[in-house]
């Protein structure tokens, strides 16, 4: 026989809801219930949760302003009520600075309204120092990358610079690694910022990186200087250079013995008997363009014009260099107070170029203009030369000295006649408030000496070479008043 199929039955579930969860009271029936709308319920709701807790009612400021509903004072008093809580303040409205409402949302975060320009942006061009009376201050070079004042960049290089002493211990197989502006932001926060100074083993292991037997030690490969040095171009030592690194280290690191390798599958032999081609010395920046060489006063550093002038036939492709706080320029310093005994005539006369008074009695710049009429035949491509602190030689930039046959002279027209840029910047904050009055005045004659550096170099060229702009202090309104006073009194001696 067929089996009997049962049709199983649905049932609708009810619409009432069971008694465990309904709202309702003895004396309420489930059709009162229903016939009650959305605003009685909650009502009802608001008005048990009261009846249940008092106390907390009352205290929640926030909850009982929105439930506690108003009653008149007369009925308040009658019925012994609470008195009211008043109501929270409302939030004020966010307005910009312009006074105008924002578009809703949560407001930007600070990094994004604080960044004063963009992250890549040029630097400042603002001086570095640190704000006390007569520091010396030095200026970045136009074009050498920086990072953002503040960015996370800044912050980590900095950090790094200050705890460079384990930094380059923990990190010394990744140092050379990084990318090659980092490299050089990272060099001259280091040489700036950490008091030992840069040597020039640290100088060597981020451009270099670790000696051959450490890597060997972990199985790394050496790098390959001609890739990882293709795109460096700055090398800021401010503060190191004539501290703990000096000019013949520097020359040995950049134009020493190192060797690179040549593959055999680039190299096209003319003869099968020639020998094979051997490796060759390479420059350790080929495309070095930015070179600071600035010094440190305070530390008594201990820098050579005749040093210099050796390294510069090797870098004839610098277009921004700086000298900050070099001393007067002279072949032989140390025999500036030294004398010798002539086996003709038998009188003492000076061993050196210049002497102690050569400059303010005699008004002899013969040394200094040969030296710098030498140094701008080698960096002829220079576009940006900076000198500041310099000001008590920088007559020799105007100057010529009568030789034997011939007139020599720093040539702006043709040797230098690249540069657009000069800084003569004293490289002194002063303030004539507190400033005596012959610091004053002498500031004063810094600045007519660099005006008077300018005019030379304009009326030189006269239209033949590009247009100079020398960069120098200004005098502040109180400075200016007490230079001019004393020129009134001058003038009436």
């Amino acid at each position: 026989m067929p089996k009997k199929r049962r049709q199983t039955k649905y049932s609708k579930p009810p619409s009432v809801a069971p008694p465990a969860l309904r709202l309702s009271s003895p004396s309420h029936s489930t059709s009162e219930h229903h016939d009650r709308s959305v605003n009685e319920l909650l009502a009802n709701l608001r008005r048990s949760t009261l009846n249940s807790h008092p106390t907390a009612a009352v205290s929640s400021s926030g909850f009982s302003a929105v439930t506690t509903p108003s009653v008149p004072p007369a009925l308040r008093q009658l019925f012994q009520l609470p008195e009211a809580p008043t109501p929270a303040p409302r939030r004020p409205q966010r307005r910009d600075p312009s006074g105008r409402r924002p578009p809703p949302g949560p407001p930007p975060p600070r990094s994004w309204v604080t960044l004063s320009q963009a992250q890549h942006a040029p630097p400042s061009s603002s001086p570095r120092d640190d704000g006390t009376h007569g520091h010396n201050r030095y200026w970045p070079m136009p074009g050498a990358y920086a990072p953002a004042e503040g960015s996370l960049v800044d912050m980590v290089l900095k950090r790094i610079a200050l705890d460079w002493a384990q930094q380059r211990d923990w990190n010394r197989f990744y140092l050379y690694t990084l990318p090659s502006r980092l490299r050089s932001a990272l060099l001259a926060h280091v040489s700036d910022m950490y008091s030992p100074g840069l040597s020039i083993a640290d100088l060597q292991l981020v451009l270099l990186g670790p000696s051959e037997g450490e890597l060997s030690e972990y199985g790394l490969e050496p790098p390959d200087v001609n890739s990882i040095n293709s795109d460096f171009f700055c090398l800021d030592l401010t503060g190191s250079f004539g501290r703990s690194l000096s000019m013949k280290e520097l020359h040995e690191l950049l134009f020493g013995s190192r060797k690179t390798t040549v593959p055999a599958e680039d190299v096209v032999q003319d003869s099968w008997d020639l020998p094979a081609p051997s490796a060759g010395p390479v420059d350790l920046l080929p495309n070095l363009t930015h070179l600071s060489l600035a010094i440190d006063p305070s530390s008594t550093p201990s820098v050579s014009w005749k040093q210099l002038l050796s390294v510069a036939g090797k870098l004839t492709r610098l277009t921004e260099l700086s000298l900050a706080y070099w001393p007067e320029p002279s072949l032989t310093p140390n025999a500036k107070l030294a004398k010798v005994t002539s086996p003709t005539t038998g009188h003492s006369v000076q061993y050196g170029g210049t002497g102690p008074y050569s400059h303010s009695l005699d008004g002899d710049w013969t040394e200094a203009i040969l030296v710098l009429k030498r140094l701008s035949r080698l960096l002829y491509s220079l576009e940006y030369l900076d000198l500041t602190g310099c000001n008590d030689w920088v007559r020799a930039l105007r100057e010529k000295s009568d030789g034997e046959f011939r007139v020599d002279f720093v040539d702006w027209v043709g040797d230098w006649g690249k540069i657009s840029a000069l800084r003569l910047n004293s490289g002194y904050a002063i303030t004539a408030d507190d400033a005596p009055k012959s610091e004053v005045l002498r500031f004063s004659e810094w600045i007519e000496e660099a005006t008077a550096v300018e005019k030379h170099i304009r009326a030189q060229r006269a239209g033949r070479g590009r247009f100079i702009t020398v960069e120098r202090d200004a005098l502040s309104e109180t400075a200016q008043a007490i230079v001019d006073s004393e020129m009134v009194i001058n003038s009436l001696h």
